[in-house]
């Protein structure tokens, strides 16, 4: 019987295992697709459908650099326990090495690693540990010098935290210094590198709140505009990376900290792992009870 493309997608799709995996399992049961679905099932390539749909929050980023280039890939799971186990950390590492070659997560997915695309490693690694794993995003950096920071390292290059900064001038006080203000944006979060970066809609509505507060003051308008522009200015510095306040000497910000070494930040990214995702979260007394009524 012949193996059309629409027998391998409802394969694939019914099961969540690769494409070439779906295939091979039509070709070993001649086009017959339940018996498919249990060719893959003694494989261990039929599992990761069953985990597709659970929350995966935790995991691990990891972060690669080369010729000006530096990559942060966040690879999720369902516990913190897989972050710590070594077949995931050299698959998460394997996948930062070889983003260093693309350009978007999606480029990344269907990327070759090993043989495979990327989202088939995956999906590999999944009916072999048994927890449902996304590849969640990546993101890229190019300056003259890129510099890396983990924050909460699991393993070399990788943990919770991953900080990339692009730098302008000498390499040797490139890499000190933004190691340095790396760090700081591990611990600060910021919106922005300047002000001239930040979200528009941010602006405004920090703006608006601002001016409400103000008038509730009930001076005069020409006091309240000043107060505005006062508050705003405090704003930028807050949540902007030049504007900060160096956590490495308060008494300078990020930008001066640079300028007095000859350096220019002209970059940055951090990725934090399962930001933005929300858990759901169940007491230990209903997810024992929930077990027992499935048993």
């Amino acid at each position: 019987m012949a193996i059309t493309a629409a027998m391998v997608k409802e394969l694939r799709e019914s099961t969540g295992a690769g494409m070439m995996d779906a295939k091979k399992a039509l070709q070993e049961t001649s086009g017959d697709m339940e018996a498919a679905v249990d060719w893959l099932r003694t494989k261990g390539l039929a599992k990761a459908a069953k985990k597709s749909g659970r929350i995966a929050a935790e995991g691990l980023v990891a972060v690669a650099v080369e010729d000006g280039k530096g990559v942060a890939v966040e690879v999720n799971s369902e516990t913190d326990f897989v972050g710590k186990n070594a077949e995931f950390q050299s698959m998460v590492g394997d996948i930062a090495q070889t983003a260093l070659s693309v350009d978007s997560t999606e480029a990344l997915a269907a990327a070759p690693l090993n043989g495979k695309p990327v989202s088939e490693v995956l999906t590999d690694a999944i009916a072999r540990i048994g927890e449902n794993m996304t590849l969640r995003r990546m993101v890229a950096v190019r300056g003259d010098h890129v510099v890396s920071y983990v924050h909460n390292a699991a393993a070399p290059g990788m943990g919770k935290i991953g900080v990339l900064v692009a730098l302008k001038g000498d390499a040797d006080k490139a890499q000190e210094l933004g190691k340095q203000i790396a760090m700081h944006i591990a611990a600060t979060s910021p919106a922005s590198l300047s002000e001239a970066d930040l979200d528009p809609a941010l602006v405004e509505r920090e703006k608006s709140v601002l001016t409400e507060q103000a008038r509730e003051s009930g001076k005069p308008e020409a006091v309240i505009e000043k107060m505005i522009v006062g508050r705003m200015s405090k704003f930028f510095e807050e949540v902007t990376l030049l504007g900060q306040k160096f956590v490495i000497n308060p008494d300078v910000t990020v930008a001066q900290a640079a300028a007095e070494a000859g350096l220019e930040v002209t970059g940055y990214a951090r990725v934090a792992v399962g930001e933005g995702i929300e858990k759901k979260e169940e007491d230990f007394a209903a997810e024992v009870a929930k077990t027992l009524q499935g048993a």
